[in-house]
């Protein structure tokens, strides 16, 4: 039996509820992260091999352990080469120099503005550097979500083609080397599943806002974290105010019970096969509805969906092409919804080339339509648990079932980050004492020096 540790919040086979999913931070602060990872079990769980998530334990001392317990280390990434990441990427890089396992990053791409200038570097690209050579000494090639990302590393003098390789979102391979995008027929009645990112710019939320009047029987798909806490607890709003997004339990979505949040993968899948199309700013939603079958549209706002828009020919419009005149229902007769199908074969190809240099056995060895899929068979017996809806449509036992399951959770880590704090402060406490004894010690042997001097001088 092959065991391999994947960087992942949470198994495909856990049933964790939103709230120990909200404490433990399992979707690691977007639940489109569950997307591409869900993909990678799916195709390495053969018969032979067991897949266990690190739950995003970076924890560099837990090198002996990995070494003792696993064949391999799988890395998938999304936008992981910025800033905010810096930390973890530093302590990943202590871990993998410290492993003597295979370690293999399976998709990791650069976060930047829509039109990035590579060339003048960025604040990270030495953490990036050791980070991709500590990898390199543990794997054949690197895997890359677009030709921005490779650009970035060639820059950084990594080989196109030898230490790098583009082969898109793992997520997009989840079911193989086809997609079979369901023509429908969208009517003012059709259901629209929508979703949306506060970071878009205003031209953007705002023609997300008005579509989702202009087709009312929408759904609203949050991703955040944030958004996870609202829908589930009630509170916090994710933000003081807005015009063009819902951000808290008294707007339209969530008081008319028109959001879904969803703790896996599976179910959001089943949902969206129901929908009739699917749209918004969101990478993972979109892409998520594309491997369902669903007509989609989605709208990059940055380098990073911008590189995998067009690698995996996403039907997509662009952020500046949209105007306070643009209408859905003009769009959905402009696009294509069949493109990204056009080049699934070519680029699942590539994905598992890269797979075979690797030697990362799969479930495509033998055939592009395996006969058995473990994972599939796995999952035929977990009860996984449906989509959170607002807490504002439950009963008010649901409500108080909610809450107690959620804040004692919260209560222990509000205690344990005390506890922590109170730690530090004694650390700290200590150090300054230490100083302050140094610092007298230092003043009684200057002072004593001085006299001595002073001596010698009167002597003199």
């Amino acid at each position: 039996m092959r065991n391999i540790l994947i960087r992942a919040g949470i198994s495909p086979l856990d049933t964790f509820d939103a709230s120990k999913m909200i404490i433990d931070n399992s979707i690691g602060g977007n639940v489109g992260n569950l997307v591409y990872q869900y993909s990678i079990f799916r195709t390495l769980t053969t018969e032979d091999t067991v897949i266990t998530p690190d739950y995003y334990d970076d924890d560099p001392k837990r090198a002996d352990e990995i070494n003792e317990k696993y064949d391999c280390y799988v890395i998938p990434l999304a936008d992981a080469f910025r800033e905010q990441f810096v930390p973890s990427l530093r302590k990943y890089t202590q871990l993998i120099k410290k492993l003597k396992i295979p370690v293999y990053v399976i998709g990791v791409g650069l976060r930047a503005p829509f039109e990035p200038k590579l060339n003048e570097g960025f604040p990270f690209d030495e953490d990036v550097k050791a980070f991709v050579k500590a990898v390199l000494e543990k794997s054949e090639i690197i895997g890359l979500r677009g030709e921005i990302t490779s650009k970035y590393l060639s820059k950084l003098g990594f080989r196109e083609g030898i230490d790098h390789t583009v082969i898109g979102c793992p997520s997009m391979y989840a079911f193989g080397s086809e997609l079979h995008i369901r023509k429908t027929n969208i009517t003012k009645e059709s259901i629209v599943s929508v979703n949306s990112s506060m970071l878009s710019p205003k031209n953007v939320l705002d023609f997300i806002d008005r579509s989702m009047k202009e087709y009312p029987n929408h759904y609203f798909i949050p991703q955040w974290m944030k958004e996870m806490k609202l829908v589930y607890s009630g509170f916090p709003s994710i933000a003081e105010s807005s015009e063009n997004y819902p951000i808290k339990m008294s707007d339209p979505v969530y008081m008319n019970n028109r959001v879904r949040y969803f703790l896996n993968v599976p179910t959001w899948l089943d949902f969206l096969r129901q929908a009739d199309l699917s749209f918004g700013a969101r990478l993972h939603g979109n892409i998520t509805a594309t491997i369902a079958g669903t007509p989609s549209i989605l709208i990059p706002k940055d380098a990073r969906m911008r590189e995998l828009a067009e690698y995996h020919n996403l039907t997509h419009v662009m952020a500046h092409e949209i105007t306070d005149k643009t209408n859905l229902s003009d769009l959905i007769e402009k696009v294509d919804f069949q493109s990204p199908a056009k080049k699934q074969g070519e680029n699942f190809d590539k994905f598992i080339s890269f797979l075979n240099n690797n030697k990362i056995d799969h479930i495509y060895k033998d055939s592009l339509t395996p006969t058995r899929v473990p994972l599939e068979e796995q999952l035929g017996k977990v009860q996984l648990l449906p989509p959170i809806t607002p807490i504002s449509g439950c009963t008010m036992e649901e409500m108080v079932e909610r809450w107690e399951k959620y804040y004692p959770y919260e209560e222990k880590k509000l205690a344990d980050k005390n506890k922590t704090i109170n730690e530090q402060k004694k650390k700290l406490n200590a150090q300054d004492k230490k100083i302050k004894h140094l610092k007298g010690t230092l003043n009684r042997k200057s002072v004593r020096l001085a006299l001595k001097t002073a001596n010698l001088i009167s002597s003199k």
